[in-house]
C-alpha cells in the first residue's frame, strides 16, 4: 500500500484510480498524461533527433512530436511520420510540407488524394498554385 499522491489516502500501487479523489494512478510519484512518448537525448538545433509521441498530458491535450525525426499523431519537423504533420518532407493523412506523401496535402511537390502544390504534385484530385490562381 502506497499514499496517493494528490490525497495520501492509502491505496494499492495497481490501483488505476484514486477511490478517494479519482486521480489516475495515484501510487506513481509523478504522473504527466497517457500513452507512449519518446525523446532521443541527442539534439541538433535544440530539436532531439528522434521525437514519437503518442501521448495526451492529464487536461487530455495531445503531446505533438518535434524533432528531425518527429513521428506520432501530431508531429512537427524536418521528417514527420504522422497522422496531422507539418515538415519539410512528410508522410502523413493530413499534411503541410516541402515534400509530401499523403492523403490530404498543400505543398511544394506532393503525391496526395486531394492536395495543392507549387511544382509538382501526382494524385487522385490535386491542384497546381498557378492554376488555380488562373481561376480567379
Amino acid at each position: 500500500m502506497k499514499p496517493c499522491r494528490e490525497c495520501q489516502h492509502k491505496i494499492s500501487e495497481q490501483a488505476m484510480a484514486c477511490p478517494q479523489c479519482g486521480a489516475p494512478f495515484p501510487a506513481k510519484e509523478k504522473w504527466d498524461g497517457w500513452g507512449f512518448e519518446y525523446k532521443s537525448k541527442a539534439t541538433l538545433g535544440g530539436l532531439p533527433w528522434i521525437h514519437i509521441s503518442f501521448k495526451y498530458r492529464p487536461n487530455r491535450c495531445p503531446v505533438p512530436a518535434k524533432g528531425i525525426f518527429a513521428i506520432g499523431q501530431f508531429a512537427c519537423g524536418i521528417f514527420t511520420l504522422s497522422q496531422f504533420g507539418i515538415g519539410v518532407v512528410s508522410v502523413s493523412q493530413f499534411t503541410i510540407a516541402g515534400f509530401a506523401l499523403a492523403q490530404f496535402a498543400l505543398a511544394y511537390s506532393l503525391i496526395a488524394q486531394i492536395g495543392i502544390y507549387v511544382h509538382e504534385g501526382h494524385g487522385q484530385l490535386v491542384r497546381s498554385v498557378a492554376k488555380l490562381m488562373e481561376m480567379f
